[in-house]
């Protein structure tokens, strides 16, 4: 184990529950979230505000999972948001973000009136009373319109390498015809982060981009920030994100889930470890049994070989033909010839 990996930086951990909600989810930290979403959407959408959901997306039933997002935004334009951090492979990972996603979507539709009043709160600026927005709100709408959507972005923090996608950094996905790759549907998009796959070094971030994914994935280990980040947006995250700072409710928090954190990355490399020592052992004993195999097969065809020459020589003593030899030998007419002049 990298020994990085359990030291006590100046800055929290971005990759535990608490560090990343200092970072992103609280109202004092909304301009990072901005800038850092801004910079995965360059050129698709540009965000001037936001406004921070109920993350907790409440089942229909009891026996139905409740969904509660690590971020869960809306934007000024009426786009919704979910973040997720995730610091563990499991399992059906992927199934997962679809599901988030489905959820956020139909969730439009089954609560129409509490999206249309949200975005209105948040081009306004006010919040509304529900009479208020009764006044406001037009007259009955047409069957389909009901059904028309805004974008949900899917934005997938992950601290491990997931089997189901590619062996990169970065995956986006899209709603898109298989054969010709259009998009059918611009209302689902998910951009899967795989953060070991991000190797480039401070000097070879030439972006913003480039260098908030460089100092997400390394800032923990740092006892100051470098002094190649000159940006605005790294002296506020400077401030955010000192342990010093925290409060001390946050601290209590935060050092219960470094902790959490820290244990989780002894086991996970202790059981690769004994995986890779049983491994070892395995291929060692397999490896012995295919040499004593092959060193059989190998010693079998040499007595093989030489029973063949033995005969060959008798035949030729005898008078026999090279073609009555190669027939009755199965060695070739050349090697008779070699074996006999030998």
């Amino acid at each position: 184990m990298d020994n990085m990996d359990l030291t006590c930086g100046h800055f929290v951990n971005p990759f535990t529950d608490i560090g990343f909600k200092i970072i992103f989810g609280q109202p004092a930290s909304k301009e990072l979230l901005i800038t850092l979403l801004n910079e995965l959407l360059a050129g698709e959408h540009r965000i001037e505000n936001l406004i921070f959901l109920d993350k907790e997306n409440h089942s229909d039933s009891m026996a139905d999972a409740g969904i509660i997002y690590d971020l869960y935004c809306l934007t000024d334009t009426g786009e919704y948001i979910i973040v997720e951090m995730q610091n563990r492979f499991h399992s059906s990972f992927l199934d997962r973000t679809l599901f988030y996603m489905c959820r956020a979507i139909g969730r439009q539709v089954e609560n129409l009136r509490e999206k249309r009043r949200k975005e209105r709160e948040l081009q306004t600026g006010k919040p509304e009373t529900e009479e208020d927005f009764l006044l406001s709100e037009p007259m009955q709408e047409n069957y389909g319109s009901r059904y028309k959507l805004s974008t949900v972005y899917g934005i997938f923090l992950m601290n491990f390498r997931e089997p189901g996608l590619e062996e990169k950094f970065r995956t986006d996905t899209v709603i898109a015809d298989r054969e010709s790759g259009k998009v059918v549907n611009p209302h689902f998009r998910q951009i899967f982060l795989q953060f070991p796959y991000f190797t480039k070094e401070l000097k070879d971030c030439e972006t913003l981009y480039d260098k908030l994914i460089y100092t997400l994935k390394n800032m923990q280990h740092w006892n100051r920030m470098p002094d190649a980040l000159k940006e605005q947006v790294f002296s506020r995250l400077e401030e955010l994100a000192a342990v010093a700072n925290l409060s001390l409710e946050d601290r209590i928090a935060y050092d219960k889930a470094l902790d959490r954190y820290r244990v989780s990355r002894i086991v996970e490399e202790d059981a690769r470890e004994a995986g890779w020592k049983k491994g070892l052992a395995e291929g060692r004993a397999e490896g012995r049994a295919e040499g004593l195999a092959e060193g059989r097969a190998e010693g079998l065809a040499e007595g093989q070989a030489k029973e063949k020459v033995a005969i060959a020589r008798n035949l030729k003593s005898l008078g026999l033909s090279t073609a009555q030899i190669v027939q009755a030998t199965g060695l070739t007419e050349e090697e008779v010839e070699s074996t006999v002049n030998n």
